[in-house]
């Protein structure tokens, strides 16, 4: 199942490498001329309200707190995450969503490249370690959990949008985001910029692959359940875009 798995992807990838640079590049192009033009303000510290928020999760620490931000980090970092996700892809495929399995394992790749090319560019200090409740290494902008963790929540809704299960995961996978994102400023290990720019970023690459995988594979609109639990779809037009899916497979 994996090794078919891969090669679909990289046969994906192949296929529409010009149009995923051109995503890759409309989002990175954005962060770029953002470190242009606040390069100094970067250089400083960052924006005064960065400092302000820190200064107020810094203030409302406690230990419970604390112990959920740091399980929050580890779930949410490479160490389980991938693992996680890569476990789902497994899940959708052996369940025939292929094309679901695909996008989840491309969204969160995407955005980690992404994360890596934007750390090279900006090269932004993290924020005063003393006031830090652990130490990380590496740059600090844009925030590698608030990317990763927004393309895997936002991901996992746009696959299940048009299931019975919608709404539930949609909600749940942007809070999850928000919550992994919103750790890394508590333990002070993120400016706020750093997550914000991070999760949007990161959304505008999980929504636009979507969109470029859609046009390729019109399934990928569909629920990962099959005929039965795709809402908003006539039995016809379900029948009608997979024959056109399998004629194009071929």
């Amino acid at each position: 199942m994996l090794p078919n798995l891969l090669r679909e992807i990289f046969a994906f990838v192949k296929g529409h490498w010009r149009g995923l640079l051109l995503l890759l590049l409309g989002v990175l192009l954005p962060l770029v001329l953002t470190a242009e033009l606040t390069e100094d303000i970067f250089r400083d510290g960052g924006f005064t309200w960065d400092t302000v928020i820190l200064e107020w999760y810094r203030a409302h620490r406690t230990p419970s707190l604390t112990s959920a931000a740091l399980a929050l980090g580890v779930i949410g970092g490479v160490r389980v995450l991938p693992f996680v996700a890569l476990a789902i892809a497994l899940l959708l495929a052996r369940a025939g969503a292929r094309v679901h399995a695909w996008y989840l394992a491309l969204a969160l790749s995407g955005a980690a490249l992404l994360n890596l090319l934007a750390k090279l560019i900006f090269q932004r200090p993290r924020p005063d370690e003393l006031g830090a409740v652990l130490v990380e290494s590496g740059f600090s902008f844009p925030s590698g959990h608030a990317m990763s963790n927004a393309a895997f929540g936002i991901a996992l809704g746009l696959i299940f949008w048009r299931s019975r299960l919608g709404w539930p995961v949609a909600v749940l996978g942007v809070l999850w985001g928000m919550l992994v994102a919103a750790s890394r400023n508590y333990l002070g290990v993120h400016y706020p910029t750093d997550v914000i720019v991070g999760f949007l970023a990161s959304t505008a690459w999980a929504y636009g692959l979507y969109l470029l995988m859609a046009r390729r594979w019109p399934t990928l609109r569909h629920s990962p359940g099959g005929e039965k639990d795709t809402l908003g779809k006539t039995k016809t037009e379900v029948e009608t875009v997979a024959l056109s899916e399998r004629d194009q497979t071929r």
